[in-house]
């Protein structure tokens, strides 16, 4: 009796703890900050759209793997032409889509020419632009050839504006997306959670997670408790500045890595009176980065003096060319005729960094004459007013694309920047494939943007994640705005 009665007790023990005893879980919650606008990767600049789809349920030709490296995907192979200007690509057989029809080269046509043609959509429109012609070989070969050479061809094809779509389901992706990944969509509950689920026809190694539920927690004062009680078991992108209220619990792994997450305090460039050098290099000289850092990444975050991240082979320390000096930058309004400072605003998306950094900045550009009122936007307001209508003076964003420092060099961006010799840079760059070359650009490249400040560069952003500590598989690091969870799984 006794011992039917242990085990009984085992067994109840096992049913508490969620069945681990018996088998490994196979679902997950992970708590995500923002709501994405849509589902459609391939049609906005939202980075909450990659962090659930990317990898997930979109694949490309590419990847980008957890390292920052480029891997194979839907393409199994490529080879390269000598003079750099022709891919051919072989792709994997057998792969669906999750309604059931084909991919083949077509579909691998289809996205490349929909990205760059004259109604593209897509918020990275520029990665394609080298591709001169897209053509179809035979149902498992696609060749692109490049106007010319382009050294980071193939780490363009594994961002998420790059994923592969169908035409038969390429129109309603932002509300059921359709992908060839380990995961298909399940359902979107607007403003409460997406669900995935395990895609029985996958074509690659098969998930171990059956499902899993990305669930929009937008502040640290429910991250915590949602993560304390097991209620979400994972928070990738944890609030940085809520580490202690979670560590030292022995049910939890705290592991701080680093992203591409450059943040920025952006100006308008052809907004008068930011027009004026003087006016952002004085606004860069009152901002002190560490202030910024303690108050708003939990003091984790690495400060920057240009547009690239410190885990970069090619990255310039350039933080003292405007060191946190009021005095210089009262000096700064004087020259530029604004002795007496003015007023203007400060919009602020909703993210911890942007709404706690931005009272700290305001505090600090009173401090110099400049009265920022504050406007607090919701992320959608943001891509509206901000990024597409360019409607702000000032804003704060991190800007987690990787290698991003061409968005400068774009004329219609929405920092209104334009420098010739920036430009010229940048020209150069696409056109180099040589490493060391290539270092030596960005360097050239990262100086001009400090000595010019489109821009105040704050800081790089910490990724901060919180997971179950019987979970293993999710990145340390952020290469790529993405919560992977084609490797994740639960221990026994």
């Amino acid at each position: 009796m006794r011992l039917w009665t242990s085990i009984l007790a085992a067994a109840a023990f096992a049913l508490a703890s969620g069945g681990s005893a018996l088998a490994a879980r196979t679902d997950l919650v992970l708590g995500v900050v923002l709501e994405p606008p849509h589902l459609d990767p391939t049609a906005s600049a939202a980075a909450a759209i990659d962090e659930i789809l990317y990898a997930n349920v979109f694949e490309g030709l590419t990847r980008i793997g957890a390292n920052g490296e480029v891997l194979p995907d839907l393409a199994e192979s490529w080879t390269v032409s000598d003079d750099g200007k022709t891919y051919t690509f072989k792709l994997h057989t057998g792969v669906k889509f999750h309604d059931g029809t084909d991919f083949d080269a077509n579909d691998v046509k289809f996205s490349l020419d929909r990205a760059r043609g004259p109604n593209s959509v897509n918020a990275q429109k520029v990665l394609f632009e080298a591709i001169d012609a897209v053509e179809v070989v035979d149902p498992t070969t696609v060749k692109v050839t490049l106007k010319h050479p382009q050294g980071s061809f193939l780490y363009n094809m594994g961002w998420g504006d790059a994923v592969i779509v169908a035409p038969e389901s390429a129109d309603t992706n932002k509300e059921k997306p359709i992908g060839t990944g380990p995961f298909k969509f399940d359902h979107w509950a607007k403003g409460s959670e997406v669900t995935l689920v395990k895609s029985d026809t996958y074509w690659g190694e098969p998930a171990s997670l059956d499902k899993a539920e990305f669930r929009f927690i937008p502040d640290a004062a429910a991250a915590v408790p949602a993560m304390l009680s097991g209620d979400v078991q994972a928070f990738p992108f944890f609030p940085p500045d809520a580490i202690s209220q979670v560590e030292g619990n022995p049910q939890l792994k705290v592991v701080v890595g680093s992203t591409e997450g450059e943040t920025i305090l952006a100006m308008n460039n052809k907004k008068p009176p930011f027009d004026k050098l003087e006016v952002r290099q004085a606004i860069a000289s009152a901002i002190d980065r560490k202030a910024i850092i303690d108050g708003a990444s939990g003091g984790l975050g690495q400060p920057i003096g240009s547009h690239m991240s410190p885990s970069n082979k090619a990255y310039v320390d350039l933080t003292g060319v405007y060191p946190y000096d009021p005095a210089k930058a009262k000096e700064l309004l004087k020259e530029a005729g604004l002795e007496n400072g003015f007023k203007t605003t400060l919009k602020l998306p909703p993210p911890a960094y942007a709404r706690d950094g931005g009272q700290i900045i305001a505090s600090e550009l009173r401090e110099i004459g400049i009265d920022a009122e504050i406007i607090p936007v919701e992320w959608a307001q943001w891509l509206d007013q901000v990024f597409t209508r360019k409607d702000y003076d000032l804003t704060i964003v991190s800007h987690t694309e990787p290698n991003d420092i061409d968005i400068y060099s774009r004329p219609d961006y929405y920092f209104n920047y334009q420098n010739p010799e920036f430009n010229k840079v940048i020209d150069e760059l696409n056109l180099t494939s040589d490493e060391a070359k290539r270092n030596e650009l960005l360097g050239a490249a990262q100086k001009i943007l400090a000595h010019d400040v489109p821009a105040a560069f704050l800081f790089e952003l910490p990724k901060v994640g919180v997971w179950d500590s019987k979970l293993t598989g999710l990145w340390q690091n952020a290469p790529i705005q993405a919560n992977d969870l084609t490797k994740v799984k639960w221990s026994d």
